[in-house]
């Protein structure tokens, strides 16, 4: 028989979403699949409707609100595939994602072996994503994966990885400490357990970027702030050990810098206990650089409130994006005289829905 697939699905309040993501899910050409959704205190309709989906044969539980990583344990602890399939409950994989991973799984036949894919971001139009290879996206062992994902800013997208369940085994749990970035701190974790990344470039995920209402935004909150603070050190701990070095030292400072600016205005305790731990690699952290717009702000202002309009005006821009862009959507499904894009699910996303 084939090998067994457990497709996890967190969600919270993501009524918008929820259905054409099952929809992706299901339409699946690996038919060997159990899907598994878990409502964690969804405010809205969410409950609703993914329980449309019972008679695809989709299971759904309910709890209390506890976050992303507890819904994730949960989905886990009721799952039985030799394969773990992450999906967040917004975003949307090619109908042939799984077969591609799984073939390759299968030719390989090491459970020790991480598999991951391409993906593509996108607002409201998934069939205008944009695939932007990084260095990540090949064939890569442990460490070097971490080298390049630390020190050059990079990271795969949550569902783009397909997991052996022995490999989910060793990882352990999802850590409910971290309000943000727990998918990064997640996968530093079964990267320590494999043996390398296997990367298969013709399988694809979609990643809808939702702004504000995205878990990994932190905007306001000195919570998400610890968290990710909380995180780095994890990071930086997981990269230590596999191997001291000049070049992991200098990984660790540039990593501690790409985060630096969340925290300098904002939390400069935080700043400084990175600064400290720089300190520890033999470096100094510089002060992060803001864009030239705004330094006459911070020179009239005070630099926080500069950092804060910054902020504040990217975000506006993004929300006029993504307003357009579902404007489009909505004239292009109108052009195709169809209501919603769901029930087209088996057919629209190919792996090569990109292109068009």
């Amino acid at each position: 028989m084939k090998p067994l697939v457990s497709v996890l699905v967190p969600a919270h309040n993501a009524e918008k979403w929820i259905g054409d993501t099952l929809r992706s899910a299901i339409s699946q050409t690996w038919d060997n699949l159990e899907i598994i959704v878990v409502d964690d205190g969804s405010k809205d309709r969410t409950l609703e409707v993914a329980s449309q989906f019972t008679s695809h044969g989709v299971r759904i539980v309910s709890q209390e609100n506890h976050g992303a990583s507890a819904a994730r344990n949960l989905a886990f602890s009721m799952s039985h595939g030799d394969y773990i399939q992450w999906l967040d409950a917004d975003d949307l994989l090619s109908q042939d994602k799984i077969a591609r991973q799984m073939a390759v799984a299968e030719q390989i036949d090491d459970k020790k072996t991480l598999i991951s894919c391409s993906w593509g971001r996108f607002l409201h139009r998934y069939y205008r994503a944009k695939f932007v290879p990084t260095a990540l996206w090949c064939d890569l062992l442990p460490k070097e994966w971490l080298l390049r994902k630390m020190g050059q800013n990079l990271y795969m997208q949550t569902a783009t990885w397909l997991v052996s369940r022995d490999l989910t085994i060793a990882a352990a749990p999802w850590d409910t400490r971290l309000l943000g970035d727990d998918d990064g701190e997640y996968f530093c974790r079964v990267l320590l357990a494999s043996d390398k990344v296997r990367f298969v470039p013709d399988a694809k995920v979609y990643y809808r970027t939702s702004g504000c209402g995205s878990l990994s935004y932190i905007g306001d909150s000195d919570r998400k702030r610890d968290a990710q603070w909380l995180s780095m050190q994890l990071h930086i701990k997981y990269l230590q050990s596999l191997g001291d070095s000049e070049r992991t030292r200098a990984v660790c400072v540039k990593y501690l810098e790409n985060w630096g600016a969340i925290f300098y205005t904002e939390r400069p305790d935080l700043f400084k206990q990175a600064n400290e731990m720089a300190s520890h690699f033999g470096r100094q952290l510089e002060a992060p650089r803001m864009s030239w717009k705004y330094t006459w702000i911070g020179r009239l202002l005070g630099l926080r409130i500069a950092w804060r309009t910054q902020g504040q005006l990217s975000r506006l821009k993004l929300n006029l994006l993504m307003h357009i862009d579902k404007i489009l959507y909505r004239l292009h499904n109108t052009t195709l005289n169809l209501v919603r894009p769901g029930p087209r699910t088996a057919t629209w996303i190919s792996s090569d829905a990109h292109r068009y």
